[in-house]
């Protein structure tokens, strides 16, 4: 076996709890990789920790905070550096998807989805690129969704959400490669996350549900999981991708296209 694709390497995973992120940090740790996973609830977060550091030897941490403010994610990176010595890898995952058309969306539904998925990755990118420059570069990783390019009806603040991160991907990109420091997007496709099963079940749908109209509206023929989306990330956080930045990688079966 060759080494470990994220070896000596500190990677910050944020909304890392559960769902996608968790996948993606647990995949990073599995790649030797220190990896930091925020979020908002502490048992989850400590949980998740715990179970890395035994099942990969990896140094794993959690730091709870609530992204939505700009002093937030500026804490959240000096407590990594502090914690680690530096910042290799940032995947701005931390999002919410309250369904509302935009004839139901309010100012405070509006703002608050904003809060988290724009404000919440504009800051985090703004503090880790600062760190990174100090020590030779990184990677950073906008988790993005086929919402992004258009979006359903009924998510058309999310949607608009992910389009503002889409141009934040590409600015970064091509603004901060001479640091040695690249962006990328991937498009997240149907995940059955805890959260999407969650807003699902309070609409009467099971994950059984689920899956079949996946069968039929997905492309490849079932919906993606966290493992999918982690594969992509971690091969864009390596140095495998060095001459990758601004790109958008759609990990979605086809979903969108």
């Amino acid at each position: 076996m060759g080494k470990p694709r994220l070896e000596g390497k500190v990677i910050v995973v944020t909304g890392g709890t559960r769902g996608i992120g968790k996948g993606i940090a647990r995949m990073c740790a599995a790649e030797g990789a220190s990896v930091v996973i925020s979020g908002r609830n502490e048992q989850d977060g400590s949980q998740v920790v715990s179970q890395m550091a035994e099942e990969f030897g990896t140094k794993a941490l959690f730091i709870q905070k609530d992204i939505s403010s700009e002093a937030a994610c500026r804490e959240l990176m000096e407590e990594t550096v502090a914690h680690f010595g530096r910042i290799d890898g940032l995947v701005n995952n931390a999002g919410i998807f309250p369904r509302s058309t935009i004839l139901e969306t309010t100012e405070e539904l509006f703002d608050s989805i904003f809060a988290v998925n724009v404000k919440g990755a504009f800051f985090c990118s703004k503090y880790a690129i600062s760190a990174m420059q100090e020590t030779g570069g990184g990677s950073i990783v906008q988790i993005g969704s086929t919402n992004g390019f258009r979006g359903s009806h009924d998510l058309v603040a999310y949607a608009c959400s992910k389009g503002a991160l889409r141009t934040l991907n590409r600015n970064i990109g091509v603004h901060y490669a001479r640091d040695g420091i690249r962006s990328n997007w991937v498009t997240v496709g149907w995940v059955a996350s805890e959260g999407e099963v969650e807003l699902h079940a309070k609409m009467g749908h099971s994950v059984d549900q689920l899956n079949e109209w996946a069968a039929t509206r997905v492309p490849s023929g079932r919906m993606q999981t966290a493992e999918d989306m982690a594969y992509g990330v971690v091969y864009l956080l390596s140095d495998e991708s060095n001459q990758v930045t601004g790109t958008e990688l759609s990990i979605a079966g086809g979903l969108g296209i």
